[in-house]
């Protein structure tokens, strides 16, 4: 027993270290789809999801959610961004047959096409850019309701016929209370380097410490979700190191329903114009449940820009 703790510890120590190290490296980030949030679900509880359950679309936030898995798991969806810009993902998950956990994710997003000019206005072409990142992820138990997790993934973008590479990977750790969906946990995503790059500089990926929280409010069918993102980056001063915060609760009406809401706090401080930020930060979403498949939809407020718009569909086997 005191062995597989100390693997926890041994653990923890990596995640405090490699975001000690970001603060250090700077703020230049690439690859910054990594952070749009995966699935409707979660961007209706607005990215509140370090400590979800049950869910195959939990890996992308914490990889030792893999182990929470009661059933082999699928999920496949679509994200409407502002403009052009087309996301989504396909995640698959399930049990390794006692060695543990594995899931296998894809993220991508379009943006469009544009079109090319010389310095002389005159117009050559069309062009357009894209990002993927393919990523599988392993996942066991320290011990009893005590879970870990580490994901390894390969990270392609591409403009206008230059393109740049990257590997990465994410660790984290998962409790779940006894007898109850409550649950605390942390994780630490994007760790890596770019293999290839753009021109000659060299970026770094948009590495992200989180912890959060799970509730379940006494008397209510309601599970609460607190998340604090990015702890890892430089602040101006210590409570402002938790400006990036995100709340999440969902309501299970029925066996077939779950109505969502989320805010995002530093969401909302991005996006204020002038003195007023209008709803920008909030999110919603609703959940249907038919058989063995349940469909998702969210949307987040981003004030005056406008809104974003997700749908995903899940599945169990």
């Amino acid at each position: 027993m005191f062995g597989r703790f100390g693997k926890g510890l041994y653990l923890w120590v990596v995640l405090s270290v490699t975001a000690t190290w970001s603060c250090m490296a700077g703020s230049n980030t690439v690859f910054n789809f990594l952070r749009n949030d995966v699935g409707a679900r979660a961007a209706a509880l607005a990215g509140s999801f370090v400590t979800v359950t049950n869910d195959p679309t939990a890996i992308f936030y914490n990889p030792a959610s893999g182990g929470t898995l009661d059933a082999p798991r699928g999920s496949l969806g679509f994200f409407k961004q502002i403009l052009d810009i087309n996301s989504g993902h396909i995640v698959y998950g399930q049990d390794a047959g006692g060695i543990g956990s594995l899931a296998g994710g894809i993220l991508f997003t379009h943006y469009g096409s544009f079109t090319e000019t010389d310095e002389s206005g005159n117009e050559l072409g069309t062009f357009s850019a894209a990002d993927i990142a393919i990523s599988v992820t392993y996942s066991n138990t320290f011990s009893e309701n005590l879970f870990y997790g580490a994901t390894g993934k390969f990270i392609y973008s591409t403009i206008a016929g230059y393109s740049s590479t990257a590997l990465g990977a994410d660790i984290g750790l998962l409790y779940t209370i006894p007898d109850s969906r409550a649950a605390v946990g942390a994780s630490l995503r994007n760790i890596g380097a770019q293999t290839s790059m753009y021109l000659e500089s060299r970026e770094h990926l948009p590495l992200d410490l989180a912890i959060g929280g799970s509730i379940v409010p006494r008397g209510l069918p309601l599970l609460l979700n607190l998340s604090f993102h990015r702890l890892n980056e430089a602040a101006n001063s210590f409570g402002d190191r938790f400006r990036w915060f995100s709340v999440g609760g969902e309501f299970t009406l029925s066996t077939a329903l779950q109505l969502r809401f989320g805010y995002d706090n530093a969401k909302r401080k991005d996006l204020k114009v002038g003195s007023s930020a209008g709803l920008a930060g909030f999110a919603a979403g609703i959940g249907f449940s038919v058989s063995n498949y349940r469909v998702d939809y969210g949307i987040n407020l981003l004030g005056e820009i406008g809104a974003l718009h997700q749908l995903s569909i899940a599945a169990s086997f």
